[in-house]
């Protein structure tokens, strides 16, 4: 028997029509529209993974993971700044309480941006750092109170350490710039994927994290007991990327059945009952749907697993990371079926088709949707070798 749905979901699958109607003004704008972030915050998504002491459900992933696919699909930017501003406050729960209190004290439907490339350089003074840096794609900040931010720790030199000593730095809004006009791009055009930039601002040591520490679950204690924020940080963050990757493959799929309704070829040949069609069409949505259950269900069993006390292993990390891109892989090829049969007409800007199309190019660009290096790293350690150490795992 099928499970009910989180009620977020239910929520964002009726917000639908305003997310789909601001879908072009978000692009237009090059950020989300006011009227995009008043309805996702009205859902509650953001605080799917939040903790319950801070207004937050703490939800299952894959309860999360499908909020975001169904927000993607409606409004693919928005669908990206679900996935990524959403996944921030799995994070925020494993810091200082402190920090807690300042980011969700006072609205907790506070949202977080990122990157966590570490670009900035910090320098180590008394009670913390000081921070300096210019980062590109902070995606949703426009509509953040803050920002997590990646940077190493360098001597007085300037020089890193061997290993370099890298860290997430959370920055309230008043300490950092938003680089207007630097989210020039061809696709995700909403989501306002802004260079953030700050020159020696202060960072008191209780907003600041180890990567290697968070990226391994070394700070789990700090939500003694609660099984979701042990699933470790690159599982959890790949998984959202590949959720607002594949939400837009559905949202793609959708509007391509729209067009088809109706699709009339220049030689008369009617769309709906066009075998040629109708096979793509068949196999894409068999595809998508296949997809989208293969992340899901890889989620579920994991919190499952460690839901009963299981510890995650680097070889169920590998496994995890290998069926989460692949998942993406087979939903971004079957729309790109659909593409190339869709005549002169989905090229067309009056059409959603070419939207779609250049929104799950780019959001396949992302780090995390990179398949041929997971690939391998798990092949390698299937088969009794050593896997890349260096794998976002």
């Amino acid at each position: 028997m099928p499970q009910s749905k989180h009620e977020v979901v239910e929520k964002v699958h009726k917000a639908a029509d305003v997310l789909r109607e601001e879908a072009v003004p978000s692009d237009e704008l090059g950020r989300l529209t006011d009227r995009t972030v008043e309805a996702m915050k009205e859902t509650g998504l953001v605080r799917l993974l939040q903790p319950v002491e801070h207004g937050g459900y703490e939800a299952t992933l894959a309860d999360f993971l499908e909020a975001a696919m169904a927000v993607g699909a409606a409004s693919p930017s928005a669908g990206w700044v679900a996935g990524v501003v959403g996944v921030h406050p799995w994070e925020i729960a494993m810091m200082d309480a402190r920090l807690q209190d300042e980011i969700w004290g006072e609205d907790q439907d506070t949202w977080t941006a990122s990157p966590y490339a570490p670009f900035g350089r910090a320098r180590r003074v008394d009670g913390g750092f000081l921070f300096t840096g210019r980062w590109p794609y902070s995606t949703g900040t426009d509509h953040s109170a803050w920002v997590i931010l990646g940077g190493m720790v360098v001597a007085d030199d300037g020089q890193p350490g061997t290993p370099p000593d890298i860290r997430h730095f959370v920055i309230p809004r008043a300490d950092y710039e938003i680089v207007e006009d630097s989210w020039n791009v061809m696709g995700l055009l909403g989501t306002g994927s802004k260079d953030v930039q700050m020159t020696d601002v202060f960072i008191p040591d209780y907003r600041v994290v180890e990567a290697s520490v968070m990226l391994s679950g070394g700070y789990e204690h700090r939500q003694e007991g609660k099984p979701l924020y042990r699933l470790k940080f690159p599982l959890v963050f790949s998984a959202a990327i590949g959720a607002a990757t594949q939400g837009i493959a559905q949202g793609a799929l959708a509007a391509y059945r729209d067009y088809l309704s109706t699709r009339v070829s220049a030689d008369g040949i009617v769309g709906r009952t066009d075998p040629t069609q109708l096979i793509v069409y068949g196999d894409a949505a068999a595809d998508i749907a296949a997809s989208r259950a293969h992340l899901l269900t890889s989620a579920a069993e994991l919190q499952e697993y460690v839901g009963k006390g299981g510890e995650i292993t680097r070889s169920q990390r590998l496994t995890f990371r290998r069926d989460q891109v692949r998942a993406t892989r087979r939903a971004a090829d079957a729309i790109d079926r659909l593409f190339k049969i869709s005549g002169a007409s989905g090229i067309r800007k009056d059409f959603p088709n070419e939207r779609y199309w250049r929104d799950l190019q780019v959001g396949l660009s992302h780090i995390c949707n990179v398949a041929e290096n997971v690939y391998t790293g798990w092949s390698t350690d299937d088969l009794g070798g050593d896997a890349n150490p260096a794998l976002f795992v």
